[in-house]
């Protein structure tokens, strides 16, 4: 057997290349992708996956109680859902997406970390990349068996409205927006109706694309330090990354950790809660 110990956050094509039939390792396509892209996530997957990955659906495996997108469930119901795709609390589990940017595949990530899994990776590059290296790839559906899966709620990793008001208000924290520059600014329009143009009032703008080089993969760790400190962040203080609906969010957040900044967390409910007709202040 290989050694499934994940150099965490991030993983090669090469290291998941040799250890992929681990029965210790389970892998997640976690793709997903805004309607307006005009791409089909589950018939992506079907046509061609990782082989033995699983498919995490985002839209299914999110809170149905509420009318805000992609929210996390309450900690029990986001525990059955992990065990019922075959991942148990032992398990390493590398996360990819088909994006070509990481836009899901750390919303994946950030989840299983907030259910208390440490050992939870993204493949750097996606699938894009293992294609690029000439691996191969199947089509159809992997079969797997559902599992225990005993979820611990890591609540420092995710915050509230209610938290990045207060938070804000005691200066105890910095907002970073993975959104367009143009959404941030309120230029363009959301492609959710509906909501507001602008950002939260002080918060700064990287757009998430911006951490993945020409070559496909994640900038290096210096080169995401001079991206977040250009962006205005001060890498000492904690920062709370944002986006749309807190899927891109989590690109921040990955990026963010292998930068080295140890105190980030999530907005979960990003524009889509802050920017409704009734909500708090923006700025444009």
């Amino acid at each position: 057997m290989t050694d499934t110990a994940l150099p965490r956050p991030l993983v090669p094509v090469s290291w998941l290349a040799a250890r992929v039939e681990d029965p210790a390792l389970v892998v997640v396509d976690a793709s997903w992708y805004l309607p307006a892209q005009n791409r089909s996530a589950v018939g992506e997957y079907q046509a061609a996956h990782i082989p033995g990955a699983v498919f995490w659906d985002l839209d299914a495996l999110s809170e149905r109680a509420t009318d805000l997108p992609h929210m996390l469930p309450d900690i029990e119901s986001l525990g059955r859902s992990i065990g019922n795709l075959g991942i148990g609390n032992d398990d390493a589990v590398v996360v990819y997406d088909g994006s070509g940017y990481n836009m899901s595949a750390a919303r994946v990530w950030w989840t299983l970390r907030i259910a208390g899994h440490e050992q939870v990776a993204v493949l750097d590059g996606g699938l894009a990349a293992w294609r690029a290296a000439g691996l191969p790839i199947k089509a159809g559906w992997t079969p797997w068996r559902p599992r225990g899966f005993r979820a611990t709620l890591t609540e420092e990793l995710v915050r509230s409205r209610d938290q990045v008001t207060w938070v804000k208000s005691k200066g105890g924290a910095q907002v970073l927006d993975a959104r367009s520059p143009g959404r941030f600014a309120g230029t363009e329009p959301e492609p959710r109706p509906g909501l507001r143009g602008g950002h939260i009032p002080g918060a700064r703008n990287l757009p998430y694309a911006e951490l993945i080089g020409a070559d496909g993969l994640l900038l290096s760790p210096d080169a995401l330090r001079e991206k977040f400190q250009a962006a205005g962040l001060d890498l000492r203080k904690p920062v709370i990354t944002s986006c749309g609906s807190g899927v891109t969010a989590c690109a921040l957040a990955l990026g963010l950790e292998l930068a080295g900044v140890t105190e980030w967390s999530v907005y979960d409910g990003s524009w889509a809660e802050w920017g409704r007709p009734d909500g708090p202040p923006v700025e444009r």
